[in-house]
């Protein structure tokens, strides 16, 4: 689909990610928050995000004046041909807030949520013409990740979940189309088993904080950067790959190795994470802090673009 005009309903860390690569890619981008003070910060997140996007590469026309910042939900979407709504998670004030901005919008125009969680079929069941509705579940910071997961309600049409995957595509974004509605999609899954586990270490006191996110950027992070789970551990079982893996680490799942069952949240545990964390920032500003991370993650994209260029790898 042709989208030039993209609509921002949450100017947040996700929404204000969401401004920030649409205006990297050249679009015109209206935005709307009911929080006071919002279009300053959204405003000062975008100028924070700009020295990556122009790092990654800003398209024709991309200017953070492009921007609009305006009062109301319908003059927000009014005009959108893509709209994005990165409210809290709350399903109540969701059905609400689509049921308003579907009423709101152009019949054509694609409707996406930005929930880590939430199921879309239950979300849009207030919604108007709810087969454009989908979900577009993107990873921090938004203007730099190129993972954005997609996924459709029982009303969903297959063309409008198209659009939406050709769409983020079209700004240089990943999009993984999840197969069914299930809580946490795919990404998020995986994310919070590992934080299970390492909340267990640490109440355990197993390691600190820092060791544990030692343990990754140091180890599985690094691969994980360019190859993912599978392909690592096809790699670990030698010339016999996978098969030859699963049969000489598989009895390995049936040791108590791990504790999946999220440890309880103790004044203490909670306590012990945030002096941890506290120690690791070492008393950095989040600002500096997100673009010392920001440089890190174009550094990676752009070493491993480079490498798959030399061994011929498309994806």
């Amino acid at each position: 689909m042709q989208v030039k005009q993209f609509a921002a309903l949450g100017a947040g860390v996700i929404g204000s990610g969401w401004v920030a690569r649409a205006l990297g890619a050249g679009l015109h981008v209206t935005a709307w928050d009911p929080a006071p003070g919002a279009e300053a910060q959204l405003r000062a997140n975008v100028a924070n995000a700009w020295p990556a996007l122009e790092r990654a590469g800003l398209a024709e026309g991309a200017s953070q004046q492009r921007l609009r910042f305006v009062e109301t939900i319908e003059e927000c979407v009014a005009d959108a041909d893509f709209i994005q709504e990165s409210a809290p998670e709350r399903e109540e004030l969701k059905l609400a807030l689509h049921e308003r901005v579907s009423r709101a919008a152009k019949p054509d125009a694609i409707i996406a949520s930005s929930t880590s969680g939430l199921l879309p079929s239950d979300f849009y069941a207030r919604a108007v013409n709810p087969g454009r509705c989908v979900v577009g579940h993107p990873f921090n910071p938004v203007y730099l990740l190129p993972l954005v997961e997609v996924l459709g309600g029982e009303a969903t049409s297959g063309e409008s979940i198209d659009a939406a995957m050709s769409f983020y595509a079209s700004i240089g974004m990943r999009p993984l189309r999840v197969r069914k509605e299930v809580p946490g999609f795919i990404a998020d899954r995986l994310l919070e088993a590992l934080w299970r586990e390492a909340l267990h270490l640490v109440n355990d006191g197993v390691a600190t904080t820092g060791e544990i996110d030692d343990a990754i950027r140091y180890g599985a992070g690094i691969r994980w950067s360019f190859m993912g789970t599978f392909l690592t551990y096809t790699l670990a079982g030698g010339e016999a790959g996978m098969r030859h893996f699963m049969q000489q680490f598989g009895p390995a799942l049936e040791l108590p190795w791990t504790k999946l069952v999220a440890p309880t949240l103790t004044d203490e545990l909670i306590d012990r994470v945030v002096d941890g964390t506290s120690r690791q920032t070492n008393g950095r500003g989040i600002k500096e802090l997100e673009r010392y991370r920001d440089d890190c993650i174009a550094s990676v994209i752009e070493a491993i673009a480079q490498a798959k260029a030399r061994h011929g790898i498309e994806d």
